[in-house]
């Protein structure tokens, strides 16, 4: 691995920039999302609001993937980045605001919500066009790896900071780490001006959903990118009333544990070897969340959910055949919708988790979800196959006269 490398994809001006914003806008979310949990939970004591205070600007993600996604290829991708970063900025600088009423703070996470995939579509566009393609999988490994230790710390910290400062005072360091997270962008991300002009708008987003969902192999692995993740993730959103002196160490765990996945998944394994090691492990992601509903002492609890966070690895093989099957001039808005839909089950996890937490607890909702992402996979697994064959036939028709190669600078395989 010489010229894609970690450390020479951070010795690249454009991606270090790129790099260091997602880094501290990801730790500034960390510990927003969680300041703004533990202050529902305390004012409401409702485990439904509790997750939803985490995870339900997700609901928003659809939204805006169905209206804005078009804008994630658009001619200014840097100005549109910088404009989103803002945004988040001014959200969670409202946030710390003592004494907002419950439902503005709810209305600002829907706000988020509804700009954050075209954040990441056009995060993921501008990562496309700043490193070469053979360096894809490797830069998109850096930055999954480091979203899972800013995640680790964001948690870790966001935890022992609530014994020194209120929940308010949190999200205040939260907005100015976002506030960083911009001017970093600003001063080291240039526009793109190599991109073919592309009409943004409704009708444009509209026309490129339909083609990217019409698809059966796209399907199917949109259906894998969403559905078993979101549902593990609706797990994890009741950590606070599972065990409320130690969510902040369940959550770390389980960004230990992306961590870990992403960076074996994504450093030391090629193309091929990832295809192979999906299906694993997205059984890997759901397995380990039924010990929960055993009761089991924390420590134990914090080492499967550790385990299972290595199962959200298996997001890098399925976006590169995701990507292997996507036109170039939709990988914006591609990578976008993915993320949305993504980011939309999250919420449906949430939502799903808190309902049943009410009914039945917290430990019961826990396990019966992670059987539920378990039965998605297993039951969709025909599909992704047929998907992987196709991604492999569409490198193959890319490198004709050469190596076939994917997104990840490997020959694409099938795998699970």
């Amino acid at each position: 691995m010489t010229g894609h490398g970690y450390l020479a994809l951070l010795r690249q001006r454009e991606f270090a920039g790129l790099y260091t914003g997602f880094t501290l806008l990801t730790g500034a979310g960390t510990l927003s999302g969680f300041a703004l949990g533990v202050l529902v939970r305390e004012r409401t004591g409702s485990p439904f609001l509790t997750a939803m205070s985490m995870y339900g600007s997700s609901f928003a993600a659809v939204l805006g993937a169905l209206t804005l996604m078009s804008v994630a290829d658009g001619a200014r991708p840097r100005r549109t980045l910088v404009a989103l970063h803002l945004l988040a900025l001014a959200a969670t600088a409202a946030q710390a605001v003592p004494g907002l009423p419950l439902a503005v703070r709810f209305g600002l996470l829907l706000v988020v919500g509804l700009f954050q995939a075209l954040g990441t579509g056009t995060r993921m566009g501008l990562l496309a066009e700043i490193v070469p393609a053979a360096g894809y999988a490797r830069a998109r490994s850096l930055l999954n790896v480091t979203a899972g230790g800013a995640m680790v710390l964001g948690f870790a910290s966001g935890g022992a900071l609530l014994t020194l400062l209120t929940p308010y005072r949190l999200m205040g360091v939260a907005a100015g780490l976002t506030a960083l997270a911009a001017a970093v962008v600003a001063a080291t991300v240039r526009e793109r001006s190599v991109r073919p002009p592309r009409r943004s708008g409704l009708r444009e987003t509209w026309r490129g959903n339909v083609e990217l969902l019409g698809r059966p192999g796209r399907r199917a692995l949109l259906l894998n990118l969403w559905v078993p993740n979101g549902l593990v993730v609706g797990c994890e959103a009741l950590f606070l009333p599972y065990a409320p002196g130690r969510a902040g160490t369940l959550l770390a765990a389980s960004a230990a544990g992306m961590l870990a996945g992403d960076l074996l998944v994504g450093r030391l394994l090629d193309a091929a070897r990832r295809a192979r090691l999906a299906y694993g492990l997205r059984l890997l992601l759901a397995g380990p969340f039924l010990l929960l509903a055993a009761g089991p002492p924390v420590w134990a609890a914090a080492v499967a959910v550790g385990l299972a966070g290595v199962g959200f690895a298996a997001t890098l093989p399925l976006q590169e055949r995701l990507l292997a099957l996507t036109p170039d001039a939709a990988r914006g808005q591609a990578q976008g919708v993915e993320s949305a839909g993504r980011i939309a089950w999250q919420g449906v996890g949430a939502a799903l988790a808190g309902a049943l937490a009410q009914l039945v607890g917290a430990r019961w909702a826990i396990g019966a979800l992670a059987a539920l992402s378990l039965l998605v996979t297993v039951v969709s697994r025909p599909a992704v196959r047929r998907a992987g064959r196709a991604a492999a036939g569409a490198g193959a028709a890319a490198g004709a006269g050469g190596a076939a190669v994917g997104p990840g600078g490997g020959v694409t395989a099938v795998g699970a």
